[in-house]
């Protein structure tokens, strides 16, 4: 449900180890599909290509009632600003109990899936990798990472064709960390949408790095304040990255080079977002930073600024910044 980058990869993945899968997606993408079929590449050389004839199509959960039966596992993947609306619409039309699981960016997709679809079973998911759209039809992992998902009975049946799939599931008693540890690294996904470059290009600029670090140095503080230890992701502690960040760039590219495994066409789906004119996800990236400070009693008026930079402008697209002038914007009482 809303198969855009991470839909298509994800389900195309599934659906070339076997699986019948749907993809309920935009009129943009499915026309695509529909012309071009479905590619899928990844930064460890694994390609996968389905015909349009191998994909089933449907552009509303309303079709999807009268085309197939009831399906055993909905993943959703739309936008966070679009799930109580999405998951309103999939109570309409699935039965109760049908399980839903959530493979969006955020900590409150799924308990606002769940409150606006009770009858269904919603449960949290998290995508740790990198998908960007090169071209219709044409979907790329561009970094490593995995599915991680609630430990349930339900998704433990599932295991075996997510890892038939090359997408093994990850399980855990308790989410909430890793959610909060996938939220800080994507911290830096405002930072590269108003850069302009690809993730890994504006990875390798100091300036943009101690942008992403300054984000980060709030949020840290702020998940101490809560008492919350976010899970580690990388192979350095959530707690050390902003000073790997802020190293200088030929000391940052010996020490993180496995973070630097990025592909050089790897970019943010929020830069995917502003590109094709979309609201972006970063209220659900930093504005939950800035909501989990409020109830601490504090403020984080780095990640409120980012907020602002992206969502004020919105419909229209905000400027892209170098990194000094990014860094200005974002410093507390320095902003130009």
């Amino acid at each position: 449900m809303g198969a855009g980058a991470i839909g298509c990869f994800v389900g195309g993945c599934l659906a070339a180890a076997g699986a019948d899968v749907v993809f309920i997606a935009r009129p943009r993408v499915n026309q695509a599909l529909a012309r071009e079929g479905l590619t899928l590449t990844d930064v460890f050389g694994r390609r996968h290509q389905l015909s349009p004839a191998a994909l089933h199509l449907v552009e509303s959960v309303e079709i999807l009632r009268a085309t197939m039966p009831t399906p055993s596992l909905v993943l959703l993947t739309v936008k966070s600003g679009a799930t109580a609306e999405a998951a309103s619409a999939l109570a309409q039309v699935l039965p109760g109990g049908t399980p839903v699981l959530s493979l969006q960016n955020g900590l409150a997709n799924a308990p606002q899936a769940q409150a606006a679809a009770p009858a269904l079973r919603v449960l949290p998911g998290m995508v740790s990798f990198n998908v960007a759209e090169l071209a219709p039809g044409y979907y790329h992992q561009g970094t490593e990472g995995h599915l991680a998902v609630q430990d349930d009975a339900v998704l433990r049946a599932w295991q075996p064709l997510f890892t038939r799939a090359g997408l093994p599931l990850e399980l855990h008693a308790d989410l909430r960390p890793v959610q909060w540890g996938k939220l800080l690294l994507n911290l830096n996904n405002p930072v590269n949408a108003l850069s302009g470059l690809p993730l890994r290009a504006e990875l390798m600029q100091r300036g943009y790095r101690q942008v992403f670090a300054g984000l980060m140095d709030e949020a840290l503080a702020v998940l101490r304040a809560a008492g919350i230890q976010p899970a580690r992701l990388t192979p350095v502690p959530p707690h050390r990255l902003p000073t790997i960040l802020r190293l200088p760039d030929w000391l940052f590219r010996i020490l993180a080079a496995r973070m630097l495994r990025i592909d050089a066409q790897a970019r943010s789906s929020m830069a995917d977002d502003l590109a094709m004119g979309r609201r972006t996800e970063v209220d659900a990236l930093c504005g939950e930073v800035v909501r989990l400070a409020e109830a601490q009693g504090m403020s984080a008026p780095r990640n409120a600024r980012m907020v602002q930079l992206i969502d004020g402008p919105w419909p229209a697209a905000p400027e892209q910044m170098d990194a000094s002038r990014l860094r200005d914007r974002i410093t507390p009482d320095r902003r130009a």
